[in-house]
């Protein structure tokens, strides 16, 4: 796009000392995505064991249904939707400043290694400490962030080089992943088996205690990310560059990673682990934005559309049966990867 063009499409705003610079088209595909999403929240509400007309559901969110609905609604399904908006959000957001500070396509929670580290948190705490619950939570918390810090500290060596970060959460996240198999292999039978079904990642029967956690993550930190991700696309550029564009370099950094740490880890203890969520949001939303990288909020409302309507595939995906969404995901995200491969072959 020639730099007339560019600067026609973006719009800056200011108040008082605060400068924003709005793309038109970016915002334009995140409303239309989170529109997108709420709509399949919406569907999700109505269906399941009881159907429920869109009418009764809407009246029962404005405080007019009857009781038989409203427990239907606020008891059974809204924590779900609620969780499923949420966690895709944060997903999504995490996802797109990973990519950016890394400045790798691959650079997301699940490569990263944070998303196995949270499992290991939680694993410690189901199979060996016996905790369930908001305990699972935490421990997923404590995993992710140790992990990441772990990481860092490898990765680190005379500074930090995203593609050293990338290789080492890999190198790590296949060591935790055969440190979870052995716990896993240890456990009874029906601690295996719900620790197998958290690993996998999944939404069925949250409570309002998973919205909490993931909505205190989102509420806290994406504000964060949105107001340094301003920096987020002179950080790919190289340090450099953003310092002479003025750029608080290693603030902007740290704070950013810290942010994405958060929304992951508090993603990962509300649903467990989904998978691809992370990495397939960003380019997605960047496509259609027109634009070589996806701004946070359009990635935040891929994710969320994403993970909504694969919960609405995996309540519908086979008969009777509510398959845990990270089952959709991990296929959809394989399918996005070879996509991927196939277009960049075909484009060398």
């Amino acid at each position: 796009m020639p730099p007339a063009e560019t600067e026609r499409a973006v719009i800056t705003l200011r108040a008082g000392g605060l400068s924003i610079r709005v793309h038109p088209r970016s915002l334009a595909v995140g409303a239309v995505l989170l529109l997108i999403a709420l709509a399949v929240a919406l569907v999700n509400l109505t269906t399941g064991d009881f159907p429920v007309p869109v009418a009764d559901v809407l009246r029962s969110l404005g405080g007019r249904g009857d009781a038989g609905t409203d427990f239907i609604v606020y008891q059974l399904r809204l924590p779900r939707v609620l969780t499923t908006l949420l966690v895709g959000a944060a997903l999504g957001a995490s996802g797109t400043v990973f990519q950016g500070l890394t400045r790798n396509p691959l650079g997301s929670p699940d490569f990263a290694g944070l998303t196995v580290g949270a499992a290991s948190g939680a694993l410690i705490v189901m199979l060996v400490l016996g905790g369930g619950g908001v305990q699972v939570a935490a421990g997923a918390i404590i995993g992710c962030v140790v992990t990441s810090v772990v990481i860092y500290l490898l990765a680190f060596r005379r500074g930090t080089q995203p593609f050293r970060l990338v290789l080492m959460g890999i190198g790590v996240s296949a060591l935790l992943d055969a440190a979870n198999s052995y716990l896993i292999y240890r456990s009874h039978l029906d601690e295996a088996i719900a620790a197998q079904v958290w690993l996998i990642g999944s939404v069925n029967g949250r409570t309002w205690t998973e919205v909490t956690i993931v909505a205190v993550t989102v509420v806290v930190l994406l504000p964060l990310v949105l107001y340094y991700g301003r920096h987020l696309t002179m950080l790919t550029l190289g340090d450099e560059i953003a310092v002479l564009h003025g750029v608080p370099v290693q603030r902007s950094r740290a704070v950013l990673a810290l942010a994405a740490v958060g929304l992951a880890a508090g993603a990962t203890a509300a649903a467990g682990p989904i998978a691809f969520v992370a990495l397939a949001a960003p380019p997605i939303a960047a496509r259609l934005s027109r634009s070589p990288r996806a701004g946070v909020l359009p990635a935040a409302a891929m994710g969320a559309a994403l993970l909504t309507a694969g919960d609405w595939a995996a309540q519908h995906a086979l008969p009777a049966n509510d398959v845990p969404v990270g089952i959709v995901t991990a296929a959809l995200g394989g399918v996005y990867l070879s996509w991927l491969l196939f277009f960049q072959r075909r484009n060398r």
